[in-house]
């Protein structure tokens, strides 16, 4: 029988174990501004609270009278303030190797030393590395919510658009309207022309259907050709208004073909969000609202008569 020797548990090192135990009481109650700042960012990847935590610390340290954060993630603009006044300034560019994170201001009454100016760049030295991870967590979770083709959100962004505004209507008696529209015989695009033509042409209503909306109204890719407009503190009149507006706009997209132009026309469905009905309810009222707007000669608005 092969003797197979036994293995020896290693003994324990009281000293290492000792020195674990000091630095877990010095990470817990760090005495230095840098220690404590990495660990206090270490604990979200929320870019806002991460922003909020480097203003304070930061303010301890070099005060200030207002700080201003933005970035471009994601075809959006982030914006973070907090203070106001000064017209005195330092402004920083966020970079990690070769990859900008954003500018970041400080704004005061009186001009920054160059002993300050240094205190703030070694604080932001400690910081771009969780701003960067903060950064790139935001730019994931966009993604998820926007569409690839046109850039605009997606089912998912609109399923969690219609359930928040679904609450928001029952608590506040608000009222929201739901615009679902249909690009008429898209099909025949990709037939005759190409997906390449018909995929321009998507991007170009999805532009299309942004500038017709006010900042407040929200635009969806629903799925293939249609589109979904949620529209807050609007009734069904003024959601008919808003869907005849974007069916003229539509129609005026003009797609050069070499031999020939292409333009499309759209189908509008509105239904405005009754008390009490879930976002499936609304949305296949919405969905009713359109297949009528189709069966009746396409181009042209329908509403789901609601009855209140």
């Amino acid at each position: 029988m092969k003797h197979i020797p036994s293995l020896e548990r290693p003994v324990s090192q009281p000293r290492k174990l000792a020195a674990l135990r000091q630095a877990r009481q010095d990470w817990n109650n760090p005495s230095d501004v840098l220690t404590r700042l990495t660990r206090r960012l270490s604990t979200t990847l929320s870019l806002e609270t991460q922003l909020g935590i480097l203003a304070e610390e930061l303010g301890d340290i070099v005060p200030f009278d207002s700080l201003h954060y933005r970035h471009r993630i994601a075809r959006e603009d982030f914006v973070f303030a907090t203070g106001l006044g000064g017209q005195h300034r330092c402004e920083y560019r966020l970079n990690l190797e070769g990859v900008a994170y954003g500018v970041l201001t400080l704004y005061r009454r009186r001009k920054f030393s160059d002993e300050e100016l240094e205190g703030v760049e070694t604080i932001l030295g400690t910081a771009i590395c969780p701003l960067r991870n903060a950064c790139q967590y935001l730019t994931i979770e966009k993604a998820s919510l926007t569409d690839a083709l046109t850039g605009i959100p997606n089912k998912r962004a609109l399923d969690e658009a219609l359930l928040r505004a679904s609450q928001l209507s029952d608590r506040h008696d608000e009222e929201y309207s739901l615009i679902l529209c249909d690009l008429d015989h898209f099909k025949s695009v990709n037939d005759n022309h190409g997906h390449v033509v018909g995929d321009h042409l998507l991007q170009l209503a999805a532009e299309c259907l942004e500038r017709s909306l006010r900042t407040s109204d929200s635009v969806y890719r629903f799925g293939g050709e249609e589109f979904a407009i949620l529209l807050p503190h609007t009734g069904e009149a003024g959601a008919k208004d808003v869907a005849e507006r974007i069916r003229e706009a539509i129609t005026g997209i003009v797609v050069d073909c070499g031999d020939e132009t292409l333009s499309v026309t759209t189908s509008c469905g509105v239904a405005m969000h009754l008390g009490g009905e879930s976002p499936g309810q609304w949305l296949a009222r919405a969905d009713d609202a359109l297949y009528q707007a189709k069966r009746q000669g396409r181009n042209c608005t329908r509403v789901f008569a609601s009855i209140r």
